[in-house]
């Protein structure tokens, strides 16, 4: 099974000048049920379709499957896709040997901005950007699927 093992923190500084890539990113949920989601996402108009289990007990770790899809039929899935939908900018940001990327969200979760670093191991060291704030692993408030149905606007 692919494992995808990955920290999250909050960003808490100017990080776009460090970017090397960047892409918009529009992504709705098919199922959003715990421990279980697929995904619907449409980024760089190409789709993907993505299944991820559930998290280990630290949130760092989880089975994921991704298949890139036609942007045609990305377009038709994201019509059974459950309300609410998720629109961010990612931003691509060396950082020693690892790449972290750095998600800038709009509507209903604007003025939300996180960081991942995938890892090859949960114990894996690495440098963190001046950027990175408090890490929020295994905070279920900022998984996706729980941003599209309790939107950052309204934790405040």
């Amino acid at each position: 099974m692919a494992q995808e093992i990955e920290r999250k923190f909050l960003v808490s500084g100017e990080f776009k000048s460090q970017a090397f890539a960047q892409d918009r990113i529009i992504q709705g949920y098919i199922c959003s049920d715990r421990g279980r989601t697929v995904r619907v996402r449409i980024r760089d108009n190409k789709g993907y379709l993505t299944i991820k289990g559930a998290s280990n007990v630290s949130g760092t770790s989880r089975y994921e499957w991704e298949r890139e899809l036609p942007l045609a039929e990305a377009e038709e899935l994201m019509k059974l896709c459950e309300s609410g939908v998720i629109d961010k900018t990612r931003y691509l940001v060396r950082s020693g040997s690892h790449i972290f990327e750095v998600d800038e969200f709009y509507g209903d979760n604007v003025g939300l901005v996180v960081a991942e670093v995938e890892l090859t191991s949960e114990d894996e060291a690495f440098d963190k950007p001046s950027f990175i704030g408090e890490e929020v692993t295994g905070d279920r408030r900022y998984y996706n699927s729980q941003l599209m149905k309790k939107p950052y606007k309204n934790w405040r």
